[in-house]
């Protein structure tokens, strides 16, 4: 991520608008604390008496926290917070209210999300105009991805505790899931 940094820690955050890398520097010797974002620096300090603590930060609209807590002798522990959940909370959340799927279209790598609860339908990071219509085992949303026609059918399962199946069609064809 950085450049001669103690790298202590990296996450990969699911979101609606994609996969964010975040990365965290620690140097415990100086109190350098850097914070990388998809690469991008988003804090940096030099200098910090203070070795534990947290780190602030926002990915979008949403709100990360870093927390650096101590475990013995001059060994630290990271966690992070996201939305005011561990870590390990808000990716179990984001992958049953996520459906996400990884293809290549015209030559690039094309990521497509619906987010359950809100069905919304995110492109490589954009939000999609969509339009849905009911269909005989279930509903259709509509939307066009560069020219091509594609739709996310929901179908239930037929079991309360899976509740409803989505699939992505696009150029008639049905996309599997990816696994993120």
């Amino acid at each position: 991520m950085g450049l001669g940094g103690e790298l202590v820690a990296v996450w990969e955050v699911p979101l609606s608008d994609g996969l964010h890398k975040v990365g965290f520097e620690h140097g415990t010797t100086t109190g350098r604390r850097v914070l990388w974002v998809d690469g991008k620096e988003k804090v940096h300090h030099d200098w910090m008496f203070k070795l534990v603590g947290s780190e602030v930060f926002s990915i979008g609209n949403t709100k990360c926290v870093i927390k650096i807590e101590p475990v013995g002798g001059f060994s630290y522990e990271y966690s992070l917070e996201v939305n005011g959940k561990s870590y390990k909370k808000f990716t179990e959340n984001q992958s049953k209210i996520l459906k996400t799927w990884l293809f290549p279209l015209e030559g690039a790598l094309t990521r497509v999300v619906l987010e359950k609860d809100t069905l919304d339908v995110w492109v490589n990071g954009n939000r999609l105009d969509t339009a849905g219509e009911f269909v005989d085992d279930g509903t259709e949303t509509h939307f066009d991805l560069s020219g091509h026609p594609a739709y996310i059918r929901a179908v239930s399962s037929g079991n309360r505790r899976e509740g409803l199946i989505h699939s992505l069609v696009v150029d008639d064809v049905e996309i599997p899931e990816a696994v993120e």
